[in-house]
């Protein structure tokens, strides 16, 4: 039997991951501060680990962990706190790989599109230098710390990941409220690039790059039809068939957010060249099918 261990289990992403691994056979463990907390909401099957000390040799590793950008106020403190919790959970994890008598295969660890900072229109694939503003960084920091597990010959890849979609929960459950009251629209100019992919695809493409031997180094997961902030808005109005009059003012936003506010109101073009080329077929290449496929039925 196959085994997988992971961190961030409890979240949108690593729920469902949990749940596709548990599909076909894996035995999977997830490491959580909380394990009575993490069993009531992780799906039946999964063991629960307080600590890397404490969990058994797997064949993959997936590290997910960290504070979410999008909750809250880039205050210094919880600039400080989101760049900490991602270094602290990987580097414990890259130690504790490098001391298992059995090697994991691969380490498939989370990073995000925010590695390319604000570049407007530019069409990024994995090539592409990262940026120089606070959530690059922290990316840069996030993959150094993951890469320390090469040092144990473990293959490593970087998932540098958009906006997930997904029917009820993510990014999309927190959009679609607006629209619900009439009142959906976008933010500044509404020409900055939204990198989406369906949590689907996100799961999909994880399980390749676990399960594909040859395949290391950074992957953008993100749909090859990258939207802007006005077409995708545009597109959910209409599987919503909800208006989309609304428009929120970039200072507007700065205020409501603060510094967040940069990363709704610039965004990346970011495009999955190197999953493609290693052999990734998506099923949701396009945004208005993927809306569809989640959102459709209300």
């Amino acid at each position: 039997m196959n085994k997988a261990l992971v961190t961030g289990g409890t979240g949108f992403i690593g729920r469902h991951l949990c749940e596709s691994l548990l599909a076909d056979g894996w035995a999977v463990q997830v490491i959580t501060r909380d394990t009575a907390a993490a069993a009531k909401v992780l799906p039946a099957g999964v063991v629960p680990v307080a600590d890397i000390k404490t969990a058994a040799p797997a064949d993959a590793v997936i590290n997910l962990a960290g504070e979410n950008l999008a909750d809250g106020r880039w205050t210094e403190a919880r600039k400080r706190e989101m760049l900490e919790s991602r270094l602290r959970i990987t580097r414990e994890l890259t130690e504790a790989l490098g001391e298992w008598e059995d090697a994991p295969q691969v380490l498939v660890s989370g990073s995000a599109v925010g590695y390319y900072g604000a570049r407007g229109d530019d069409v990024l694939d994995e090539s592409e230098p990262p940026g120089d503003e606070f959530q690059s960084e922290l990316c840069v920091a996030w993959e150094q710390a993951a890469r320390r597990a090469e040092a144990a010959s473990i293959r490593v890849c970087r998932v540098r990941t958009g906006i997930v979609l997904g029917a009820e929960d993510g990014a999309l459950a927190q959009m679609i409220t607006p629209f619900k009251f009439g009142l959906g629209g976008h933010f500044g100019t509404g020409t900055q690039y939204m990198p989406w992919i369906h949590i689907r695809d996100e799961v999909r493409a994880i399980r390749f790059l676990i399960d594909k031997r040859d395949c290391s180094g950074a992957f953008n997961l993100t749909a090859p039809e990258p939207a802007t902030n006005r077409e995708f808005t545009t597109t959910l109005a209409r599987v919503l068939h909800r208006p989309n009059f609304a428009w929120v003012p970039g200072p507007a936003l700065k205020l409501m957010v603060g510094e967040m506010a940069h990363l709704l109101l610039t965004g990346q073009r970011a495009v999955p060249s190197a999953l493609e080329k290693a052999g990734f077929t998506f099923e949701f290449r396009r945004l208005q099918p993927a809306l569809e496929d989640l959102l459709g039925d209300r």
